[in-house]
């Protein structure tokens, strides 16, 4: 359901502050099919050249899915913890393997979280990207006022 449309304190991005916004953290969920399921795996990553870049181990389910369409959104929220944002980017991923490439992900700052060899590098290009920021309700906004308990 989009509410966005009736609620004045939701607010749709344009590409331009999705970049933004994504460029700003470096957590993210992706999410792609495998076989009959779906598999979901938070990630690091950096943005280059309007892409995503992000590595992981040669034996992992996530350097098998070259070519695959993947789904990868990110979220976050100001330092006062009153307005949030949501960036949702859809696209296909590719496995790096050019020099100039495996360069562009070093000199991005891309590094592993986990001790190990993570030395596939996954390039998302986006096909489509969309964002959303809104205001967070009041813990007294969340439920309805509580009745008073009968004697």
């Amino acid at each position: 359901m989009n509410t966005a449309g009736e609620d004045p304190e939701i607010k749709e991005l344009g590409v331009h502050d999705c970049w933004k916004l994504l460029h700003s953290t470096s957590v993210c969920r992706i999410a792609f099919t495998d076989g009959d399921s779906v598999e979901n795996f938070p990630m690091n990553f950096v943005t280059t050249n309007g892409t995503l870049l992000m590595r992981t181990g040669g034996a992992t389910k996530l350097s098998s899915f070259d070519g695959k369409a993947v789904a990868v959104e990110a979220d976050g929220m100001n330092q006062y913890g009153t307005i949030a944002w949501s960036v949702i980017l859809k696209g296909h991923a590719t496995v790096v393997s050019d020099a100039e490439e495996t360069q562009d992900a070093m000199d991005a700052g891309l590094s592993p979280w986990q001790p190990g060899q993570k030395n596939t590098l996954i390039r998302v290009t986006p096909h489509d990207i969309s964002g959303r920021r809104f205001v967070i309700a009041a813990p007294t906004h969340w439920w309805p006022p509580r009745e008073p308990a009968a004697d």
